[in-house]
């Protein structure tokens, strides 16, 4: 009885490793942009904590689900072979209890923000798990996976305000070509395993040159978005100025990789866009506090 906790313990840290829990750091800062938009400032208790929780569960949701559908491939590529549903600390019955809780928890949360969203949650769990299966028969993967995360400005902005406008939209489109411009950068990795398996990622379709080359023309877009979201949303020279940051730092990424040496892709990767989605997030909510809405 007194090795339980500990056991526990070990199965919580695995499960955390199998949907790396730190990642979260991507979608949930634009998740809170559309709350804090739409509330024109603070959205109140209730709202974040259920807006944080739903974000945290439907995106272990999706992971898991990933690592589920992806475990033939994840056992014989190098890269994955650590995983713990590899190495058998997580087993598949372990995942599929993770998964109808995560969805369980994603649904309630929904629930209690009001009807659109619960309406929503079913459609928004298929379009997550959909993503897992799209690398066996189309390069536009890496799009469909930044349309899942670009759900999140969407979502924040309904669990505050249940009808959709321009905002949240342009929002949706920014994090969606953000992050297919980096999932193309991390798919680099993968360009000859992914050849030989079948898969139909765009480094193995076209290789890397092409998909470094579509990798900054996403990023451009996604800058445009982002900035026509700032205007939309009534904001000032705060987050204008953060979102020049935010900007250069996505153009700088790509001077850290090329064709001859991806040795620095985890850098641009994970480093680098965990920054901008936190500090973009920081530039609206401190035009928010300081200036107020409406500002233009």
């Amino acid at each position: 009885m007194t090795n339980i906790p500990a056991s526990l313990g070990r199965k919580a840290v695995n499960l955390a490793r199998m949907v790396k829990i730190e990642h979260s750091v991507f979608a949930l800062p634009f998740a809170y942009i559309g709350a804090f938009l739409a509330a024109e400032g603070w959205p109140g208790l209730v709202p974040f904590l259920l807006l944080t929780v739903a974000m945290v569960a439907v995106r272990s949701f999706a992971i898991a689900f990933n690592r589920l559908v992806d475990l033939p491939f994840d056992r014989i590529n190098p890269r994955t072979a650590n995983r713990p549903l590899v190495t058998g600390q997580i087993t598949r019955g372990e995942t599929i209890v993770f998964l109808v809780l995560t969805a369980g928890i994603f649904v309630a949360c929904c629930w209690g923000m009001n009807r659109l969203c619960l309406i929503l949650s079913g459609p928004a769990l298929i379009w997550s798990a959909f993503y897992s299966v799209t690398k066996r028969f189309t390069w536009l993967c890496h799009f469909v996976l930044g349309s899942v995360l670009g759900l999140a400005p969407l979502a924040g902005w309904f669990c505050v305000y249940p009808k959709l406008a321009m905002t949240p939209l342009l929002f949706f489109f920014g994090v969606t070509f953000w992050v297919a411009g980096f999932d193309l950068l991390y798919a680099c990795q993968d360009e000859d395993f992914d050849r030989r398996e079948g898969l139909h990622s765009l480094p193995a379709r076209m290789g890397v040159p092409v998909a470094l080359g579509m990798s900054l023309f996403c990023h451009v877009n996604a800058v445009v978005f982002f900035g026509l979201g700032i205007w939309s949303g009534g904001l000032s020279w705060i987050a204008f100025s953060v979102w020049a940051v935010t900007s250069f730092l996505l153009m700088w990424q790509h001077r850290l990789i090329s064709p001859q040496d991806m040795s620095r892709v985890n850098m641009a990767f994970f480093t680098v866009n965990g920054v901008v989605s936190v500090v973009l997030f920081a530039g609206v909510l401190a035009d928010l506090l300081i200036l107020g809405p409406g500002i233009l």
